[in-house]
């Protein structure tokens, strides 16, 4: 009997970072903790928090990747995971800083740019309220 196994694709927005196939379990992190993927595990759709991303296969066995939030997807055998950014490697540690340093980094750059977004928004806001009133 042919054991059954995950096809992975991690796709970033502009060109595919990785496509392996016959991987026998994977482990992503949400914002509710980590979650484990087995290949008759149901289907699901999950938002995923910066982390390592963990898949597994017998020709490289446990690979590591940093991922950036994004999507993962799982609908039969077949798992989609799109982030805005990743980084491989077999080092956990400077993985694990590398999440520290770049993507949670850049996602307080871009609140800091939200923020400043919305101000402007309200501010142009108000005016056209005031204008309006005139």
């Amino acid at each position: 009997m042919q054991k059954t196994l995950i096809r992975l694709k991690i796709l970033l927005p502009f060109r595919i970072f990785a496509e392996k196939a016959s991987i026998l379990r994977i482990v992503a992190e949400t914002g509710e903790g980590s979650f484990g993927i087995l290949p008759h595990r149901l289907d699901c759709v999950a938002a995923l928090a910066p982390g390592i991303l963990t898949y597994e296969n017998k020709s490289e066995g446990e690979v590591f990747v940093a991922v950036d939030e994004g999507v993962l997807v799982k609908t039969g055998l077949d798992v989609v995971i799109s982030v805005r950014n990743a980084i491989g490697g077999t080092d956990l540690g400077q993985l694990h800083e590398a999440v520290k340093k770049e993507f949670l980094s850049l996602n307080e750059r871009e609140q800091n740019v939200r923020s400043a977004m919305a101000k402007m928004e309200s501010g142009l806001i108000r005016r056209l309220v005031e204008f309006h009133h005139e």
